[in-house]
């Protein structure tokens, strides 16, 4: 049968976006091509025509750029063509790359919304507000631990303002009259209390040694108060 009928062919694969456009690319390539020579053959009848007088080869010359310029024109046509034709396929690469982005971004978010559900079922709001509790509490407890820490002993806690006010005021006092003596404190003036020895009457002290009375005018004593020894002569 295979014989008769022959093997069924593979399809070939359709075309992709870019092969189409790098074909027609490459036909309005060739175009440009033909267009450039014969830009230079109407150039060359340009020059033909204002050498030659008016005339039957003047006319000739004429003819053959007319023709030219004919086939030019078409050429330009096609060109335009062309360049339409790639334009379409561009918008269609454009067009199909957006969707192509378009399905890895909903992929992507897809697989990232299942890691957060993951993720969301090991974390609880109310474990995190039990846990914002415990720590707040705990921060409670610190600063009372601090406080009382810092607290000083043996201070009074109920003085109010009104105490305040009035122990600033008998200070206030106190200091200025300490300042009243020229400027010196009252602890570094003069003593002004009576003195000791007269109240009681006593006799003043002896200002020297002590020397008895019988020989306080005929014997000469030494610097203890002691009768002063004469002096012996050295024999030899």
């Amino acid at each position: 049968m295979r014989r008769v009928f022959g093997a069924k062919k593979d399809k070939e694969p359709p075309p992709s976006l870019n092969d189409a456009s790098d074909r027609i690319n490459k036909r309005g390539e060739s175009v440009d091509e033909k267009i450039k020579r014969l830009d230079g053959e109407l150039a060359r009848y340009k020059e033909q025509i204002k050498k030659t007088r008016p005339g039957p080869a003047q006319e000739a010359v004429k003819a053959r750029a007319m023709r030219v310029l004919k086939q030019k024109r078409m050429y330009e046509g096609q060109r335009d063509m062309l360049y339409n034709q790639t334009f379409n396929l561009d918008q269609v690469a454009f067009a199909s790359e957006g969707i192509k982005d378009a399905q890895q971004t909903m992929s992507a978010l897809k697989s990232a919304n299942k890691e957060l559900k993951g993720m969301m079922k090991t974390v609880k709001i109310q474990d995190i507000d039990n846990l914002q509790d415990e720590m707040l509490d705990m921060m409670d407890i610190s600063n009372e631990i601090q406080e009382s820490l810092g607290r000083s002993y043996s201070v009074p806690d109920d003085i109010d303002e009104d105490d305040l006010m009035g122990e600033l005021d008998a200070l206030e006092a106190d200091m200025g009259q300490e300042t009243e003596g020229e400027g010196v404190p009252s602890y570094l003036q003069p003593d002004n209390e009576p003195d000791l020895n007269e109240e009681l009457n006593l006799p003043p002290a002896p200002s020297g040694h002590a020397v008895p009375a019988g020989r306080a005018n005929n014997q000469t004593v030494d610097e203890y108060g002691f009768p002063a020894v004469p002096n012996a002569s050295i024999r030899n």
